[in-house]
């Protein structure tokens, strides 16, 4: 049995660990990236050391017998998904949630204004993000949303480089980290505390900042009756509301930056002349079922830089069902669905399965799912002509695209750690493309 699985992030490597526990399962893994984990390494922030530890954990499944990483295979570039049936019994796709929702005001696309996504790639140097896309000259910003990602961002927005050093940020990143001009970052949530999406660790870890003070005006911290019976209810939004109201009770202590978390306020538009000057909110006031109406009261926060974290949604795969609307791959216990019908031999997991709720761990058991479906039709799957394991790797590189296997990953991996020797820290990223290649090439060379 051979199995692709699309995507190397965590559910797609918790699928593929499932699967290569099974006996006579092959799995490769393959992603548009030339590096493996997905989320983890372009998507957790940097200074998060323990979770990005989990590497060491998918690193294990990625040196399986049974299972081959493929990086730079991109679906829909010189790759099809009647070449993956050509090639393999089944296909799991596992591509996750890589755009974020849109908030849908007026100016929301001035220049300074730009989606946690892009800057979460940015100081994760990832392949994709323009080296001087930020340059952080501003004096205040603006993150919308009040969920583990906006937790993430304004953290680092309020970190010196100096703090960051010990991770693997990029040099460049770091640069501009050292040469910030913020001194305000404003958290702003539509809804109130109650309906926060942030985890209490992550939450606390603003309280501990050495470069800023948390603001938090007690008055945005009411709460109704829906909000009295959700704390009653959920011991993580009664410790984030006693730690919010720690906070408010505090007096700054003058540090150089100051952490405004704000709840019960609504972006409406976003102000300037040919680049963000302003956001505009409308105090919102709370409904007594959990939601909020609008009061009309506006008030603006003068800011040169808006990140946007409302949400995230999937985007299309070439030759793969979508549904718009959900932003996911439709399907039925993981059994991808064409045209209202099952599809045999294509399965989803992840983000992209069930859309962007719950942590990294959430995807062990939504993989444990998917591949329990897959061995249920293990006998009733039509086998794939082509079975030499080579020939699809062979096929990609006639066609002109640059595989990056296993061999080439651990060069790669190397040449970060030996930046990290140079520069006195344990790794450091690298972020060019290009340079990416000529790392993994260095594992050829080698074997030649």
């Amino acid at each position: 049995m051979r199995v692709a699985v699309i995507g190397s992030g965590p559910s797609g490597l918790y699928a593929a660990d499932e699967l290569s526990k099974h006996g006579g399962v092959t799995v490769d893994v393959l992603d548009r990236l030339l590096c493996p984990y997905g989320l983890l390494r372009y998507g957790v922030a940097p200074d998060h050391l323990k979770m990005k530890s989990l590497e060491l954990t998918l690193r294990k499944v990625l040196e399986r017998p049974e299972v081959r990483f493929l990086g730079g295979v991109e679906l829909g570039d010189r790759l099809t998904v009647d070449d993956l049936r050509e090639h393999y019994d089944a296909v799991v796709y596992a591509t996750g949630s890589a755009v974020d929702r849109r908030l849908n005001i007026p100016g929301e696309d001035l220049h300074g204004s730009f989606s946690a996504t892009e800057f979460v790639a940015w100081y994760c140097g990832h392949p994709d993000s323009e080296v001087d896309k930020f340059t952080l000259d501003a004096r205040e910003a603006v993150v919308v949303g009040v969920g583990n990602v906006a937790v993430d961002v304004a953290r680092i927005l309020a970190k010196t480089a100096q703090e960051l050093r010990v991770t693997d940020m990029p040099d460049h990143v770091l640069d501009v980290l050292d040469a910030s001009t913020i001194t305000d970052i404003h958290m702003v949530g539509r809804r109130g505390p109650a309906q926060a999406k942030f985890t209490t660790k992550e939450l606390r870890e603003l309280g501990e900042l050495a470069n800023a003070d948390v603001v938090v005006d007690p008055a945005e911290l009411v709460l109704d009756a829906a909000g009295e019976q959700v704390v009653e209810s959920d011991k993580t939004v009664r410790r984030n509301l006693e730690a919010l109201r720690e906070w408010s009770q505090r007096t700054p202590e003058g540090r150089p930056r100051r952490l405004h978390v704000r709840f019960l306020h609504s972006p409406v538009g976003v102000l300037g002349n040919g680049r963000v000057e302003g956001v505009e909110l409308e105090r919102n006031e709370l409904d007594g079922n959990g939601g909020v109406t609008g009061t009309g009261e506006q008030t603006t926060i003068p800011a040169q830089l808006l990140l946007r974290s409302v949400g995230y949604r999937g985007l299309p795969l070439s030759g793969v069902p979508f549904d718009e609307r959900a932003g996911v791959i439709p399907h039925q216990q993981g059994r991808v669905h064409r045209d209202g019908a099952t599809a045999p031999g294509e399965y989803v997991v992840g983000w992209i399965k069930r859309g962007p709720t719950g942590v990294i761990g959430t995807n062990k058991g939504d993989a444990k799912e998917t591949v329990a479906t897959l061995l249920s039709d293990l006998d009733e799957l039509p086998r794939a002509p082509h079975r030499d394991p080579d020939a699809l790797p062979s096929l990609l590189e006639q066609r002109g695209a640059c595989v990056v296997t296993w061999a080439g990953w651990e060069a790669i991996s190397a040449a970060e750690e030996a930046l990290g020797v140079a520069a006195g820290r344990t790794r450091v990223k690298i972020a060019d493309r290009e340079a990416l290649l000529t790392a993994a090439a260095e594992a050829l060379r080698q074997q030649g």
